[in-house]
């Protein structure tokens, strides 16, 4: 009898633990779910979060450029693109979309139009900035021009002389709207001397249009650049001389020093002009407004001296005055 019972109270005991197991397991496996639930939810948060960029791409004109030609429209534009972070993203990265304005209907003129995109996702919000421009459609028109070679001649150095300037591209088509083709009076290949330049100058140089004023005028040049030649050679023979410093126009009881780190110049000049000259060269000194120390720039005078040129043609000498 013992036994029956001992066994009936075990049999409850292993049910009670079960049934304790049993609902611990139910309410693991719910707060699971729930927390994959989440899960799931915060990556799908993450998946549709939004995305503001602004980006500048070019601009693009649908107009029969053979027949006209525009001006006055930027280069470039701003668009504001709102949508999906994961595509905005992309499509600012690569800009597989285009901003264009529609001239194909427009007559020759000055119009205000409206920009428009294309290829832009449809789940992509765009505004365009600015949303519209103004552009000038006048006829294309394209005219031959020579070419001038212009350089700045006071970069020569002194003594030597430049010969005729060559270049490369002699004529250039300048294509452009009508009215402004008509403003063009001259087209030049602008070189770039240096400064106390004694040898050939052989350089690229940017070739512009200009009009009667020496303004650039809004033409497309081509070619926009060419090869200019400009020989220079020495106008005569040349020797190096000492520079003599002299004081002139002083006042009496003042005694003025002189001194100068350009000790020596280059004269040009015929051989027998040299041979007169010398081995030194008398520079004047004008010290009549000199009361203390300063220093002076003063010219090689060529005709004193009676050679061509001298290089440097100008030196600084410092002047120390003093009272006796």
């Amino acid at each position: 009898m013992k036994n029956e019972r001992y066994t009936t109270w075990l049999y409850r005991i292993l049910a009670l633990i079960l049934a304790v197991l049993l609902f611990f397991y139910v309410n693991s496996t719910k707060s699971s779910s729930s927390g994959s639930s989440t899960s799931s939810t915060g990556n799908t948060t993450s998946l549709t979060a939004t995305k503001t960029m602004t980006v500048s791409v070019p601009l693009q004109l649908n107009v029969n450029s053979n027949k006209y030609f525009v001006t006055g429209y930027p280069s470039k534009v701003k668009v504001k693109l709102k949508g999906p972070l994961a595509l905005v993203t992309t499509t600012a990265n690569t800009q597989n979309f285009k901003v264009y304005a529609a001239l194909s209907d427009l007559g020759v003129g000055k119009h205000t139009v409206t920009l428009h995109q294309e290829g832009l996702n449809h789940e992509i919000e765009s505004s365009i900035d600015p949303a519209k421009i103004n552009v000038d459609i006048e006829p294309r028109r394209t005219v031959s021009f020579p070419v001038k070679v212009r350089y700045n001649s006071q970069n020569i150095a002194a003594g030597y002389s430049a010969g005729k300037a060559t270049s490369d591209v002699t004529t250039v088509k300048a294509t452009g709207a009508a009215n402004e083709i008509s403003r063009v009076k001259q087209v030049i290949a602008q070189l770039t001397v240096p400064a106390n330049t004694k040898k050939t100058v052989n350089n690229q140089a940017v070739i512009e249009a200009l009009d009667s004023s020496g303004k650039t005028v809004n033409v497309i040049l081509t070619p926009s650049t060419t090869t200019v030649n400009l020989p220079v050679t020495s106008d005569g023979e040349s020797q190096k001389v000492s520079v003599n410093l002299n004081a002139k126009n002083g006042s009496s009881g003042t005694s003025y020093k002189l001194s100068t780190t350009s000790n020596k110049v280059t004269a040009y000049g015929s051989a027998s002009q040299l041979k007169a000259l010398g081995n030194s060269v008398d520079v004047d000194v004008d010290v009549s407004d000199v009361k203390s120390k300063t220093t002076k720039t003063v010219t090689l005078d060529t005709n004193d001296n009676d050679v061509t040129a001298f290089d440097p043609s100008t030196i600084k000498v410092t002047v120390t005055a003093t009272t006796k």
